[in-house]
């Protein structure tokens, strides 16, 4: 068994089932700390980004999920904007990042003019990047639960104009399954992390450095247990927060990445 002895975390309560009945069958323990909080909409304020969106016209869509793409759309349809909107996507340049945002878009019969070179937002920023000067550009981006991450404020540097679309955001989870999970990282008792969302590796090193042990928890993660990131801009953000060790499986897929985690451990 791959895992025989082997204690497993997991940031994202979604997939919690699923994650321990796999462990386990793998002859591991699971455990599961819930890191990522409820997903919730403000539907005053997604019409405010619309109207802002619709006043002037944009040069680029860029959009980073596919589920908040759907999402985008199901909140222009409820507030009688999807038509209007689902125009002015068809008339302007879409710059998408991973293949579920691309499948979201052929759904609309729409086709990205610039994709990731990577899966990473990085990438998509590269690609977008390579077609010419973004200062001054007038951009429409569709976020993903984070306000402000770090594609937005690179291409606010470059002098671009964004338009914000956040069709939902994550409240921040309970501190007490969090607190758990560093204490047990830092102790040594746990051989694996597993996150399944950017959103959860934010959360979890914003609450390692409010209690004064994100050092620890970096030391960690380096030399302890292993940080498994499940989809490339999940392990994006746990570079970003100075993880330097990183478990990526080939495909976006929990079940791939404890499979890989398995051979990781024999290799």
């Amino acid at each position: 068994m791959k895992l025989a002895g082997r204690t497993v975390a997991v940031t994202g309560a979604r997939a919690a089932e699923e994650f321990a009945r796999m462990v386990e069958k793998m002859g591991g323990m699971p455990v599961v700390f819930p890191a990522q909080g409820v997903a919730t909409a403000d539907e005053a304020a997604m019409e405010r980004q619309l109207e802002a969106l619709f006043a002037a016209p944009v040069d680029w869509f860029v959009l980073t999920t596919g589920m908040g793409t759907e999402t985008l759309l199901a909140k222009a349809e409820a507030l009688g904007l999807k038509e209007r909107l689902l125009d002015l996507m068809a008339a302007t340049p879409i710059a998408a990042r991973g293949y579920k945002t691309v499948n979201a878009l052929r759904k609309l019969g729409l086709v990205p003019e610039v994709r990731d070179d990577d899966g990473t937002t990085e990438g998509l920023y590269r690609q977008l990047a390579a077609r010419g000067p973004l200062r001054a550009k007038r951009l429409a981006v569709q976020l993903y639960g984070d306000p402000q991450p770090p594609l937005l404020r690179k291409l606010e540097e470059t002098g671009a104009v964004c338009v914000n679309l956040l069709p939902y955001i994550y409240v921040a989870p309970e501190p007490g399954p969090v607190d758990e999970l560093l204490g047990r990282l830092i102790a040594g008792a746990l051989d694996a992390v597993v996150f399944t969302s950017a959103v959860q590796v934010r959360n979890v090193m914003a609450r390692a450095a409010e209690t004064g042990r994100k050092r620890e928890a970096l030391r960690s993660l380096d030399a302890g247990a292993v940080a498994v990131a499940v989809g490339k801009v999940t392990a994006e953000a746990l570079h970003e927060e100075g993880v330097r060790r990183v478990m990526v499986p080939a495909e976006e897929r929990l079940g791939v990445a404890l499979v890989e985690l398995g051979r990781w451990f024999d290799s």
